[in-house]
């Protein structure tokens, strides 16, 4: 794939705080943070500590095979969510790093709402993604950069998809 953007951990930082402060500004008050993995953990992680409140994991697999960009599979979800919050429910700012089609968005909003232990407890569920790429259908809440196309987006840690340990070893 030729259309990439290309993010350094400098860049991906000041991104989730650009989406920190536009939680902030519309004042809605979030009970509860819920990362759709993996690229959710990283962006929940930071908020959790800015906004000091409880966050929860959500396990979704979209993307599955060797070697495939941009080729959204079937959405497998976890039979549990986890996090260490007394309550689940309340406000909820659903987070994941982008919406490429919005497919994982839609269907992890229906998932939370049919979640028993979240079922009734839900006053509100908003969405929050650091890249929405020109094709996805999905208008999250708070967007920290709109894309005016669709390319592959290579996040800083993503190296470690294609290190092994032993390469790792040898520079230690």
């Amino acid at each position: 794939m030729d259309n990439k953007l290309i993010v350094n951990w400098d860049e991906y930082n000041k991104t989730v705080e650009k989406l920190a402060i536009q939680v902030h500004d519309s004042r809605f008050k979030v009970d509860l943070l819920i990362g759709i993995m993996r690229g959710g953990a990283p962006i929940i992680d930071v908020l959790s500590r800015i906004f000091k409140i409880k966050c929860a994991y959500m396990a979704v697999e979209s993307y599955s095979g060797d070697e495939i960009e941009n080729q959204q599979g079937q959405i497998i979800f976890s039979r549990e969510l986890s996090s260490t919050a007394h309550t689940l429910g309340g406000n909820i700012l659903l987070c994941d790093d982008l919406s490429d089609t919005g497919v994982t968005l839609n269907k992890s909003i229906e998932w939370l709402q049919n979640y028993r232990p979240m079922r009734g407890n839900i006053k509100e569920i908003r969405t929050a993604v650091l890249w929405k790429k020109s094709q996805s259908t999905f208008e999250p809440d708070y967007c920290a950069n709109r894309l005016k196309d669709s390319p592959w987006i290579v996040q800083p840690f993503e190296k470690y998809e294609e290190i092994r340990i032993e390469d790792i070893k040898k520079n230690h």
